[in-house]
């Protein structure tokens, strides 16, 4: 039978893990948040009227990867949501659902959008997500500025 199995060809394998691991951390939603919105000014840093393939060209990916990252928020959010919010989390905190929801929804609302508040209101959700996990842990977070272009506020665990 393990002769069989080395036979088994997969394209492509994606998970968190589906297994009581308890790793999770909001983090990964939030960069992905911050480059959302670093993408967004970069794009509006752009001429509105590109003048060379090379322009179009740059203008095509800060598109593509400002999406790329939108939906990078979504994933990391709906694991967190789905795989670690539990009955006990979900009662201490019962607007989850509705904040998990919002979330879709403002990265959705970038990718369709180049709006910089749309960037900052997904941010801002994401921070509320992310105080939100910490607090669930009874772990006491503090606002700091991001190290990162476009430094803006960032949800963080206490030190």
């Amino acid at each position: 039978m393990l002769g069989e199995l080395k036979m088994i060809k997969f394209e492509s394998v994606s998970a968190h893990c589906d297994i009581p691991c308890k790793v999770y951390d909001p983090y990964m939603a939030q960069y992905a948040a911050l480059s959302v919105l670093r993408l967004i000014d970069l794009i509006d840093e752009m001429s509105d009227n590109p003048a060379s393939k090379s322009d179009l060209a740059k203008l095509n990916r800060l598109v593509s990867q400002k999406e790329e990252h939108a939906h990078k928020v979504k994933e990391e959010v709906t694991t967190i949501w789905g795989d670690y919010f539990k009955q006990p989390q979900i009662e201490k905190f019962p607007n989850v659902h509705e904040l998990a929801h919002s979330i879709m929804m403002a990265a959705s609302k970038c990718k369709q959008e180049l709006a910089r508040e749309n960037g900052e209101e997904l941010l801002d959700k994401v921070n509320e997500f992310a105080e939100m996990f910490w607090s669930s842990k009874d772990v006491q977070t503090e606002v700091i500025t991001s190290s990162n272009l476009p430094h803006v506020d960032i949800v963080v665990p206490k030190k």
